[in-house]
């Protein structure tokens, strides 16, 4: 392998470690995240119309969609905050055996 290759190598692998974030930097992350869906949701609220439309015989206004999503977004956000809080634990509990 070439040396160009290696450094190659090595930066790409040093740019993929740093997209899956865990321990403090998840921490650190979480709550600017809450507050941001926060006030998406707010500036949801207040600029989508009152529009309406049928659902298995119910009237849902439109802007419960794009709330919905924003949920869902916050419960994948609040889930993987959790798995990394049990995965840690589970490691420390590994290491101190």
């Amino acid at each position: 392998m070439k040396w160009w290759q290696s450094s190659h190598y090595v930066a790409q692998k040093r740019m993929v470690d740093g997209l899956h974030s865990t321990g403090h930097d998840l921490e650190r992350k979480f709550w600017p995240a809450m507050a941001l869906f926060a006030i998406l949701g707010v500036v949801v609220w207040f600029t989508v119309g009152d529009g309406t439309f049928a659902f298995r015989d119910r009237q849902i206004e439109i802007r419960w969609i794009p709330l919905f999503i924003i949920g869902t977004f916050v419960f994948r956000t609040v889930m993987a905050r959790e798995a990394d809080k049990i995965r840690r634990r589970s490691q420390d509990e590994a290491n101190r055996l």
